[in-house]
């Protein structure tokens, strides 16, 4: 073998080397950026597993409290805010009447605070007919062409309904939605 046959067969090792060493750096790394991919992916994963696991058990922990404030708060507030609705409504209605009676229908122990705010209405015809039928958070308002219904109670049901249909959704919405 002649020198330059020898330089040859050297560049020509070494460039084979060379193109199997760069071949293998780039297997490499290839299988490096597809084991890096994969983790941040199942990261990524896991996290939103996490995420809506953590909300999931949020709104169930809620779901009590917010049962709770519907059956206790809701209630009494409607309670409280009946005569001044009752007055508001009664007071729409009598501005185009003059002289016909207003009947005010509501449960005896929401008479008297009704009475009391109506009484700084002057000049409203008023009757008051007690029913012990009618619930803590309804009322009707009666007069020569009809009637309006004021039914707290069933504002404060379509309300918990809402709240239970929300509550009791599929599970995959409310863990994963």
């Amino acid at each position: 073998m002649t020198i330059e046959e020898a330089e040859e067969a050297r560049l020509a090792a070494f460039e084979q080397g060379y193109s199997a060493g760069w071949e293998d750096c780039a297997t490499t790394r290839e299988a490096e950026d597809a084991r890096l991919r994969s983790a941040v992916g199942q990261s990524v994963q896991q996290m939103s597993f996490t995420y809506h696991e953590a909300r999931h058990h949020l709104l169930e922990s809620l779901h009590p409290l917010v049962e709770a404030m519907m059956a206790k708060v809701l209630p009494v507030a409607a309670r409280a805010a009946l005569p001044q609705i009752v007055a508001d409504q009664a007071q729409e209605i009598a501005r185009g009447m003059t002289d016909i009676p207003l009947t005010v229908t509501a449960n005896p122990s929401c008479i008297p605070a009704i009475n009391d705010l109506m009484s700084d209405r002057a000049g409203l015809p008023l009757n008051f007919n007690a029913d012990p039928d009618l619930t803590e958070g309804q009322a009707y308002l009666k007069f020569s062409d009809g009637e309006t219904r004021i039914d707290l109670d069933e504002v404060i049901a379509k309300i918990s309904s809402a709240i239970d249909s929300y509550f009791s959704a599929n599970p995959e919405e409310t863990s994963h939605g």
